[in-house]
């Protein structure tokens, strides 16, 4: 049987970033940021496309100048109810002029906004419009002073910024917001987040920043995340890679999903593949990977090369198959059909949507006779 595992997640006040309800009983959220010039609309929209089919429940857009603050809000116009958070720093007129344009949360960094009249103002924007602030705080950006008390930032360096920050807000009684502390080394990051967790109610972003390109950054905000989430830390989380936006978006996901925190569009159960393989697996892995992007609903689907863990684990999914001469394929945990490699993604491509397909009719019959 599968692991049936249940994570205890943190309790945090409930915000909301448009339509995505952040903290308290919601499942985390994936979030990513577009690479592109905020002022070329079309690159960017098309991005914010991109993440939201790869499943992103929220984008941050850089909003570094009032001309990228007027091409933000023909970004929101096009991309309809996508949440979106404007990342601001330094200008506070920028986050003035990006939540009259519509976006759903300021990311700014208090510290650097430009003192606290210009912060009061920022402040009293957002609660006009009703939006949330992200407080990010950095080990890279770290104030002059906390740097020269601490030597080098730290845990405790990041979460005294974070209070100060905290407590800007406090005083101007404005308590919907969600914080960060993210460094590029994982044990500062976790014990940072643990430090903070402890002290205030606010839901938390997780993300181990500038963690690298796509293979070692991936590793290193699966440990990070990993160790955090499954202490219950974390609301929203970003994996910040040296890559496409649409991985971040992906490997949020897997971490999600191989914590049983979130589930989304078909999980592959693979092996490595050796030599007692009976068919390419890493091909056929692959192939699947790419005929199931479009698909949203979870389902389990092992693919195993041999008959030494293939039966198991097919058995346990609800389909799979085990190499064999032919393979065999199984339905609901039975031997329903043989597959020879030629027709084999073929054939588990077109069971996987049958299955889909009969669930959706089935929910649809239950919708029907509940309105009846």
């Amino acid at each position: 049987m599968r692991s049936t595992h249940q994570i205890q997640r943190r309790k945090s006040r409930q915000i909301r970033v448009g339509r995505v309800a952040v903290g308290g009983d919601a499942p985390v959220a994936v979030q990513t940021m577009t690479s592109t010039d905020t002022e070329d609309v079309d690159a960017t929209v098309a991005q914010i496309k991109a993440c939201m089919k790869a499943g992103a429940d929220i984008v941050r857009v850089s909003v570094p100048t009032l001309k990228a603050a007027e091409a933000f809000g023909e970004i929101r116009k096009q991309v309809g109810y996508t949440p979106l958070v404007a990342d601001i720093h330094f200008n506070y007129k920028c986050g003035i002029a990006a939540a009259e344009a519509g976006a759903d949360c300021l990311r700014i960094n208090p510290g650097n906004i430009g003192g606290e009249k210009k912060i009061a103002e920022v402040v009293a924007c957002a609660r006009a419009h009703r939006i949330p602030i992200r407080v990010g705080v950095n080990a890279g950006s770290l104030e002059r002073d906390l740097q020269e008390k601490y030597g080098e930032p730290n845990a405790d360096a990041l979460v005294e910024s974070a209070l100060r920050h905290i407590d800007i807000l406090d005083r101007f009684d404005f308590p919907d917001f969600k914080i960060s502390l993210k460094a590029s080394d994982v044990f500062m990051t976790v014990d940072a987040y643990r430090k903070l967790a402890a002290r205030i109610d606010q839901p938390l972003h997780l993300g181990i920043t500038e963690a690298g390109g796509q293979r070692a950054g991936s590793v290193k905000s699966a440990i990070g995340l990993g160790m955090l989430l499954a202490e219950g830390i974390g609301d929203t989380l970003r994996v910040s890679l040296a890559a496409d936006p649409v991985e971040e978006v992906r490997v949020g996901w897997d971490i999600l999903k191989s914590l049983h925190l979130r589930s989304r569009g078909i999980n592959l159960i693979a092996c490595p593949s050796c030599s007692r393989q009976n068919f390419n697996v890493i091909e056929t892995v692959a192939e699947l990977e790419q005929r199931f992007e479009d698909i949203d609903e979870s389902m389990d689907v092992a693919v195993i090369g041999c008959v030494v863990n293939g039966p198991g684990e097919a058995r346990e999914a609800t389909l799979g198959v085990a190499g064999g001469y032919p393979n065999s394929v199984y339905v609901d945990g039975e031997i329903a059909h043989k597959a020879h490699n030629a027709d084999l993604v073929d054939r588990l491509e077109a069971l996987v949507r049958e299955r889909l397909a009969a669930r959706r009719a089935a929910d649809d019959a239950d919708d029907e006779g509940r309105g009846a």
